[in-house]
């Protein structure tokens, strides 16, 4: 075989090969940019409408809604700031100190005294937020303890309330401590609101079985003496109806918010 017949093989089987190498390569780079632009998509963060996911803010798994705004702020306010009273359930919890120095499941006496570890006289909680108690719990274990954390939750609270939300002027959480129709109820609140319906006045309460039950009550039939004046039980929640309000929707809310089933009392 001649000399120039060997170099013309040698050179076609590079050639050869330099297009198998390039078409491997090819495919590599197509799979890299492909892998590429599937990490991409997988990377890019979805669009959509902001979640809520504080319990404190709204309702369990609700969206934002204008009923969850006027509902849920004022059972917020009142649960922090809360006074502690006999027959409220708390727990005291100092932060790798337990449990010498954590107690749950404390029932405030009719004292408003509960007893604590090195605090000779226990401490005078009545009359004070969960906040005001730890900040005092605080004070006493300072001298025992380094830099003592002192963590104050409300269990239950146990004191007879009712609220009165919607279209009133003054909407809130308040104390039932009288016989208090829904007639004073609405009144007591600031009385209703321009865009308030008298006509649509809806009272929800716990039954026996742990369930919400409504009851519509038309103001105007009792204002001209006409129908039986109704009266609220503990934990009941006034919802005064009007424009840009959907009733299913209040109750939905009512019925999921953890906030509001711990403030009224009502089963877990």
């Amino acid at each position: 075989m001649s000399s120039e017949f060997k170099i013309v093989k040698l050179m076609s089987v590079v050639a050869v090969a330099l297009v198998l190498c390039g078409g491997i390569l090819a495919q590599t780079g197509a799979k890299t940019s492909a892998d590429s632009q599937a990490t991409a998509i997988k990377t890019v963060p979805a669009v959509g409408p902001k979640s809520s996911s504080t319990i404190d803010e709204k309702a369990d798994g609700e969206a934002d809604s204008p009923e969850a705004d006027a509902i849920l702020p004022y059972y917020n306010n009142y649960l922090k700031e809360y006074r502690l009273g006999p027959n409220d359930v708390i727990t005291i919890e100092v932060f790798g100190q337990c449990p010498d120095y954590c107690k749950a499941g404390i029932t405030v006496p009719p004292t408003a005294r509960i007893s604590y570890p090195l605090i000779r006289d226990g401490v005078m909680v009545g009359g004070k937020t969960v906040e005001q108690v730890a900040a005092e719990v605080t004070k006493y274990l300072d001298e025992y303890i380094i830099d003592p954390k002192v963590t104050v939750t409300l269990d239950k609270a146990m004191s007879a309330r009712y609220s009165v939300l919607g279209k009133v002027n003054a909407p809130g959480v308040r104390v039932l401590d009288r016989k208090v129709s829904v007639y004073e109820a609405v009144v007591e609140s600031g009385g209703m609101a321009k865009d308030g319906n008298l006509k649509k006045v809806f009272v929800y309460s716990y039954n026996g079985q742990g369930k919400i039950t409504s009851r519509l009550v038309n103001l105007e039939e009792l204002q001209r003496g006409r129908g039986q004046m109704v009266f609220l039980n503990p934990g009941d929640q006034v919802f005064v109806s009007g424009k840009g309000f959907s009733l299913d929707k209040v109750f939905d809310i009512i019925s999921k918010a953890s906030v509001i089933r711990f403030l009224m009392g009502s089963p877990f």
